[in-house]
């Protein structure tokens, strides 16, 4: 836990209080075999965590209580729609599938599905909504694998951190772990699919022992809990910490219930043969890349952990995670060739989440992000700070060469990442924001950057943000695909712009960019998102910003 950083500037009430939490988990670890009782342990707790003290209890005893402080959103007051016919007049089209741009091309819409794309009659025309989208392009919606709602611990409100989304174009989110409480996100799932708020398409994974079933403590334990979580209208489980045969139960049970499931291993338990087990039990996909690297090792069999290393002080935990791709085999021999080849023939999806490690190999970059004054809550602002208390906010001594290490890590780590896009895996886009200086909607335009870094080609980085990441959901659940590209009978879901995102993901950010204007010799701001379409609803995206500013200095007058 992050309360547990032992460190000579700490109070000795802080110390002492330190010594009670360490023996709770000690008890919790040695009384029940098997049980996941430290959920703010994993390198991002997670970068994943909320208050995770809170969450750590409520976790190891089972018990499903909402997280005090998180306001659900309002009421919805924005969007237009949906309509009876809505046409995007004259858009040029990024379809998802890979295949170029195409146009100009006409989008019908009727109520919330694409009904016909190609040219629109003059019939249609007469009695439509038109949006007139000559000049503009057109994409699916964004798909954001690994979204958190955000939590206590950030400060922020559901309403803010759902107009940053569908502000930059995200208008379907998974929330691993449903850190606010499993029937706080379920219900918001509801409330979102109903329309009821300005917010994405929402899908709740939980934790297996957040549920009213209890401690597992044995396979036949994990089953039961996974029946209970569907029972409770959850949508998958997030795995962490659980014995093998515990953790095969709840993959299996969960695939007989058509639940997805999502791993974030800790360092605690990894192993080079547990990533390659869980994804021949059925594993739907591996974000981060926890796991991963020890799949590769040939020279040994755990990570080249320091003799002082604490996995309950951050820094160490961030620090050394740096050096792990480097243990790992060389990229293209036969170890890294055979395991990738394993993993894809099982149908594991890689979730990398580059941009929530960004600031591990250049934090004064991250910190400093032009967004950051405007859009960023200061509430958040204050959580993102160096501290020993807040997860994910261990640059409190981040050393030049704790940032070499990281960028060298960044290196392979991409590597292996393209190398599997290349070969055949599906690898969806996830942005983990609301930690380490990552403000919602603006860490996802991030990774579509780091992706393309990667190797991808920018057609290849909208593909992962759009059409494999409708694919991986539809899979997961034993659903059709029903969003992702743009098609006859899909959901309308779409993002419009008026740059060229394939010339430069920048135009994306919601800061936008300036460019020079080489008649007038003066510079122009453009970009950003124009329209996002959730549903068949029209969301002004320019106004969701301003909305969002608002709060942002609402916020800082009351301080």
């Amino acid at each position: 836990m992050q309360h547990q950083k032992k460190f000579i500037f700490l109070s000795l009430s802080v110390l002492l209080s330190l010594l009670v939490i360490i023996g709770m988990q000690n008890y919790t670890l040695a009384d029940s075999t098997g049980v996941e009782p430290v959920e703010s342990e994993d390198e991002e707790s997670e970068v994943d965590g909320s208050e995770e003290s809170n969450l750590d209890e409520e976790e190891s005893e089972g018990i499903n209580e909402d997280v005090e402080g998180v306001e659900p959103a309002p009421d919805r007051e924005e969007g237009e729609g949906p309509f009876e016919n809505l046409v995007i007049k004259d858009a040029t089209m990024i379809d998802g599938t890979g295949a170029p741009p195409e146009g100009p091309m006409d989008i019908l819409i009727e109520d919330n599905v694409i009904k016909q794309v190609g040219n629109v009659e003059d019939d249609i025309l007469e009695n439509a909504e038109v949006i007139e989208a000559e000049g503009m392009y057109v994409m699916p919606g964004f798909i954001d694998t690994h979204a958190h709602i955000g939590g206590e611990a950030q400060g922020v409100s559901a309403e803010y951190v759902y107009k940053l989304w569908l502000a930059h174009g995200v208008t379907t989110i998974r929330d691993p772990g449903s850190n606010n409480g499993p029937e706080w996100t379920i219900s918001e799932k509801e409330r979102s699919a109903n329309n009821e708020i300005t917010a994405p398409r929402i899908y709740a994974y939980i934790y297996p022992n957040a549920t009213d079933f209890g401690e597992i403590n044995n396979p036949d334990d994990g089953r039961e809990a996974i029946r209970a979580a569907k029972e409770m209208g959850a949508d998958g489980l997030k795995l962490r910490r659980w014995d093998p045969p515990i953790m095969e139960a709840i993959i299996d049970e969960a695939q007989q219930l058509d639940l997805g499931t999502i791993t974030h291993l800790e360092q605690t338990v990894v192993s080079p043969e547990y990533i390659p087990n869980m994804s021949s039990w059925g594993l739907g996909s591996l974000d981060h890349w926890y796991g991963l690297p020890e799949s590769l090792f040939e020279d040994r069999v755990v990570q080249d952990f320091s003799a002082d290393y604490n996995y309950s002080n951050e820094y160490d935990r961030f620090s050394e995670a740096g050096e792990l791709w480097e243990q790992a085999a060389d990229p293209g021999s036969d170890t890294w060739n055979n395991i990738m080849a394993d993993l894809i023939d099982d149908g594991l999806t890689m979730t990398p989440t580059f941009s929530i490690y960004e600031a591990t190999r250049d934090v004064m970059r991250v910190e400093n992000e032009e967004w950051h004054e405007k859009y960023t809550a200061p509430s958040l602002q204050d959580f993102f700070e160096p501290s020993t208390e807040s997860h994910g906010s261990f640059f409190f001594d981040w050393t030049t060469a704790d940032e070499i290490a990281w960028k060298e890590n960044f290196d392979l780590w991409m590597e292996f990442i393209n190398d599997y896009k290349n070969n055949g895996g599906r690898v969806t886009t996830g942005s983990d924001s609301g930690f380490i200086y990552r403000t919602y909607g603006f860490g996802y335009i991030r990774e579509l950057e780091l992706l393309q870094e990667a190797g991808f080609h920018p057609l290849e980085v909208i593909q992962s943000a759009t059409m494999h990441g409708g694919e991986l959901i539809a899979e997961e659940h034993n659903n059709p695909v029903d969003s992702g590209v743009i098609r006859e009978g899909m959901l309308a879901d779409l993002v419009l712009v008026k740059e060229n995102p394939l010339h430069n993901f920048k135009t994306l950010y919601g800061t936008g960019i300036e460019r020079l204007d080489v008649e007038s010799g003066e510079l122009e701001e453009v970009g950003g998102v124009d329209y996002t379409i959730k549903d068949g609803i029209v969301f002004d995206a320019k106004q969701l910003l301003e909305d969002v500013e608002e709060m942002v200095l609402e916020e800082k007058e009351q301080q």
